[in-house]
């Protein structure tokens, strides 16, 4: 087993905002150190003051260093295969991370942070930072908030430490990689093939035999989290004794992934899958116009003398699609009959002014209606067009009445709904639609004719 030991410097921030000005990377075989790499890195913008006067690393500096898509190939070399090895481990992989996504490559390797070892190691110490760790235990730090100084001081200490009390290291190793929750019939293998995307996931037993089907936006995050935790106790343990494979099929959406695990559920019927228990009352969002002239909702329980624009299982299911149109066609929560006192008073200005007669009656009703209007056209034929599992596809699902009777994934330029899979009519489909509805941009949704084939652009 090899260790990669990892220290960058940064512009500071987030993974996701700053950027990375210097890394160093040591390669230990569990016995020395066999493999070294260093570099200074322009970040693509300028290093703040506050870092210079900590690090010494100023813009000067990084003029003519590399970028990282110049490093990345010969950096992957090195981070592949072998255990991340830093000092608070999750701020180093997420800056590295986040720069092999933004030049296409995925970082999935497993990760030992120093500190939690240290904890371990070292107990009762008052303090766990590098520099204190290093004063107490006699290591040298050669170059303090520099890549390779911090970096050979941290595998100087991953060094004593490791020969001290292999087996913490080995046992972290096993927690950090989900072996330690593995089901017992499931191999580490495997479990690393799982993708982090999103998609539908089938649990499988020693027969082949589908035992249960759930969907996830990241499908080995959901996947851990079927054997950790404390809620369903019974049925994780039941899960664990019986699970000896998985499979799965990337969606490219969560409305996508939705609509297909409904339908495997259905299909297959899973011994692990509980029915749908439908309530005995229904809520309903209702229209009305006010004296003013402006159209109103209200949410309110469905009698048999209310005709309800769309009727829900539970009042927070109204309320949550009710606040999704607000969003989309920036209406206002008191007239919406979310909200008691008007907009300004609680400085709400995403509201045009509809609640204190600021904005006209025609103006804010003709977006009233646009959303009565895709309610109303959902009941309709149409085709909705969602994000594509890769670069270059996209996801058609044709829905009748509500219900999903189509779909399939296709290029880009395609959109033949006749090439679509057929599937059949469940009444469960009609809720994800409209659970989805208010947040699609309507450029994505078409009404079909139902006297031809070809789709109508407008949808209204």
């Amino acid at each position: 087993m090899e260790f990669a030991i990892v220290d960058i410097e940064t512009t500071g921030g987030s993974a996701s905002g700053g950027g990375i000005t210097e890394i160093a990377v040591l390669i230990h075989n569990g016995v020395e150190i066999i493999e070294e790499f260093q570099t200074l890195l322009n970040p693509g913008h300028s290093v703040p003051a506050y870092i210079t006067g900590l690090t010494g690393i100023d813009n000067s500096m990084l003029e003519d260093a590399p970028i990282f898509e110049e490093i990345a190939e010969q950096l992957w070399d090195l981070l592949e295969g072998r255990v991340f090895v830093a000092h608070s481990v999750n701020f180093d992989y997420g800056f590295i991370r986040e720069a092999f996504s933004k030049v296409g490559r995925q970082l999935n390797t497993p990760r030992i942070c120093t500190v939690r070892l240290a904890r371990k190691v070292f107990p009762d110490l008052k303090s766990y930072s590098l520099g204190r760790l290093c004063e107490n235990l006699k290591i040298p730090i050669l170059a303090r908030h520099r890549a390779m100084g911090d970096a050979r001081a941290t595998a100087i200490l991953f060094d004593r430490m490791y020969k001290m009390r292999e087996e913490i290291i080995l046992s972290s190793l096993k927690r950090n990689t989900g072996e330690a929750f593995l089901p017992p019939n499931f191999s580490l293998s495997k479990f690393k093939e799982i993708p982090e995307a999103c998609g539908v996931y089938y649990m499988l037993n020693d027969k082949g035999k589908v035992i249960y089907v759930g969907k996830a936006l990241n499908i080995r995050e959901r996947f851990k989290g079927h054997f950790s935790g404390k809620v369903l106790p019974n049925l994780k343990l039941q899960l664990k004794s019986e699970i000896v494979d998985l499979q799965w099929k990337l969606t490219g959406s969560e409305m996508m992934a939705l609509l297909l695990e409904t339908l495997e559920i259905k299909r297959l019927w899973p011994k692990y899958n509980s029915a749908l228990k439908l309530p005995k009352s229904l809520w309903g969002i209702f229209d009305y116009q006010d004296s003013m002239g402006y159209y109103r909702f209200q949410i309110a329980k469905v009698t048999k003398n209310l005709r309800p624009l769309e009727t829900f299982f539970t009042s927070e299911e109204a309320h949550q699609f009710l606040k999704s149109g607000i969003e989309n066609f920036q209406l206002c929560k008191k007239l919406c009959g979310l909200r008691k006192v008007t907009c300004s008073t609680v400085q709400d200005k995403s509201c045009m002014g509809a609640c204190q007669s600021q904005e006209h009656p025609k103006d804010y009703n003709s977006r009233v209606k646009d959303f009565i209007g895709l309610i109303k056209e959902s009941k309709k034929e149409i085709l909705l067009t969602l994000p594509g599992r890769e670069k270059g596809e996209k996801a058609l699902c044709q829905f009748e009445g509500g219900m999903l009777v189509k779909f399939g994934f296709v290029k880009e330029e395609e959109g033949n709904p006749e090439s679509l899979e057929v599937v059949p009519k469940i009444p469960e489909t009609f809720y994800i639609l409209r659970q989805f509805l208010p947040t699609l941009d309507l450029e994505s949704i078409q009404i079909l004719d139902p006297d031809s084939s070809t789709p109508n652009m407008s949808l209204f």
